[in-house]
């Protein structure tokens, strides 16, 4: 199997695994009454299905866009650049002048 569908299937598992703990904990604790609605309705089983899987697609999509972005990540090396050193912030003293103060004309 290549590297990247491998790294595809990992991660999207991951996602609805989180995706299962989140919805768990939300009808655990009783987040907007939904214990109640899972637990006491006729189709409490299918409204703990639909979150899981509509918050699972969610929480993949972030796991694989984390895990793509980090391989492009190197983790020695330059930072890029031509190597060439910054020049150092040296504070320049500059001369303030006052404009002299105008008399304001009454009308």
């Amino acid at each position: 199997m290549p590297k990247l569908i491998r790294l595809y299937i990992v991660n999207v598992l991951i996602g609805f695994a989180l995706a299962l703990v989140f919805v768990t904990g939300l009808v655990w604790l009783d987040v907007a009454n939904l214990r109640h609605l899972i637990m006491d309705t006729a189709g409490g089983l299918l409204a703990f299905i639909l979150l899981v899987l509509s918050n699972g697609v969610v929480f993949a999509g972030v796991q694989f866009g984390i895990a793509v972005i980090r391989l492009a990540e190197d983790d020695g090396g330059s930072a890029g650049g031509r190597g060439v050193p910054m020049a150092a912030r040296i504070p320049v003293r500059i001369k303030a002048v006052a404009r002299p103060q105008h008399p304001r004309r009454h009308r």
